[in-house]
């Protein structure tokens, strides 16, 4: 085998292991909504206080993913990756094995607080690997990880939850993190990068001095975040409690909606690298949002059957923007700062992320899903005028 050979083979097995590790996060961090029609209608809780034990693992992220960003910069990706995932899965077997719901919920922080590490981590991992030219690509399919990671819990967790509890619920994400740490500590290779006393010196200063651009991006994608966190929070409680459906077709659905907009993240990165743009498609990508969810409001608030479609619609479109942000802010900040930067957009969009899901099923119950949706279509509208242009281009080892 030759050594460009081996190298790209080396590049995309990097790609697929920072997937399957990001996935194995993603179903327990974004799992823990579908447990929410057990907790609602077996366990009696209302929306809000379903939604609060629901977002206990991105409470948890927001607590450490700048910490971990800060060990992904100092150590290294290997170390971070099969650390983090093993943490997430002893966390989701102690929530599993918790008899109060008070105990399960902060084990379902504790894990939340591990899981951040694979945000980071592998983000870095892709950025590091492959050329500019591809990252936009790349960083796309890694991106899928979020979308594929609910669709896989929605296709498991509501049944085993319905079916034998909540506790038997969470062994499932605690087995897929399991099988991730042991991936991970086997399988990653750091990717290449100067040593500090040889960086040039703006590779080594601080990106967050002197400019706003990645403030902005950050301020975008907390904006841009709400409306993705609704849908894919309250799809599967309004499918089965409001239109009827039952668990397994809810589930089924949900999972075609994050496949296609796992499928939608791939062609927005590539459109990226077409444009030589990442933050032009987020403006284009903002504006859909906003059109999506009022279209999602009115059809709801008239009881039309197309609005699953848009339903369906919206969950793709409301998630596409999340690599083009990732791929931005690590070319932004560069091989020494990156891992940070990702954990501080991370951060920002897990807070946001943690308090949608309680304040929109508190608005859910008071008002109705239409108007929910319609309050979500504000969030994309104040995001336009902040997506910055692109600043110029700069190589990155």
């Amino acid at each position: 085998m030759s050594v460009d050979t081996l190298s790209t083979v080396r590049r995309w097995s990097m790609l697929a292991i920072a997937l399957f590790a990001t996935l194995s996060a993603n179903v327990f961090i974004n799992g823990a909504a579908f447990l929410i029609p057990t907790l609602h209608t077996t366990m009696g809780l209302d929306l809000a206080r379903a939604g609060l034990v629901s977002a206990m693992p991105s409470f948890g992220m927001v607590v450490t993913l700048i910490a971990w960003g800060y060990v992904v910069d100092r150590v290294g990706e290997r170390f971070v990756l099969s650390v983090g995932s093993a943490l997430t899965a002893a966390a989701a077997v102690a929530a599993a094995l918790s008899h109060s719901l008070i105990m399960v919920s902060a084990f379902l922080l504790l894990g939340g607080m591990a899981a951040a590490s694979s945000n980071s981590a592998s983000g870095r991992l892709v950025v590091g690997w492959f050329p500019p030219q591809q990252r936009g690509l790349v960083m796309g399919i890694r991106q899928t990880a979020q979308p594929l990671g609910v669709a896989v819990g929605a296709l498991t967790i509501p049944r085993l939850a319905q079916a034998y509890g909540v506790g038997s619920a969470l062994l499932f994400p605690a087995i897929v993190c399991g099988v991730a740490a042991l991936v991970c500590a086997v399988g990653v290779l750091d990717p290449p990068r100067p040593p500090r006393a040889e960086a040039p010196a703006e590779h080594l200063a601080n990106p967050y001095r002197g400019s706003g651009l990645l403030w902005r991006i950050h301020a975008v994608s907390v904006l841009l975040v709400v409306p993705q966190c609704v849908v894919w929070t309250f799809t599967l409680v309004w499918l089965i409690a409001d239109r009827g459906w039952s668990a397994q077709s809810a589930g089924v659905l949900v999972m075609v909606a994050q496949i296609l907009g796992a499928l939608g993240r791939i062609a927005a990165g590539r459109w990226s690298d077409q444009m030589g743009s990442r933050l032009r498609p987020i403006r284009m990508i903002a504006g859909a949002a906003a059109v999506a969810m009022l279209a999602l409001a009115l059809t709801d608030a008239l009881h039309s059957p197309a609005s699953i479609a848009v339903m369906i619609a919206a969950s793709v479109i409301t998630v596409v923007d999340n690599g083009l942000a990732f791929t931005a802010i690590a070319e932004i900040a560069g091989p020494f700062w990156s891992g940070r930067a990702l954990g501080a957009q991370n951060t920002s969009q897990l807070l946001a992320a943690g308090l949608t899901p309680p304040l929109f099923g508190a608005l859910i119950g008071a008002l109705g899903y239409p108007v929910a949706f319609a309050v979500c279509a504000l969030f994309p509208v104040l995001a336009l005028p902040l997506v910055p242009a692109d600043p110029p281009a700069r190589d990155q080892p």
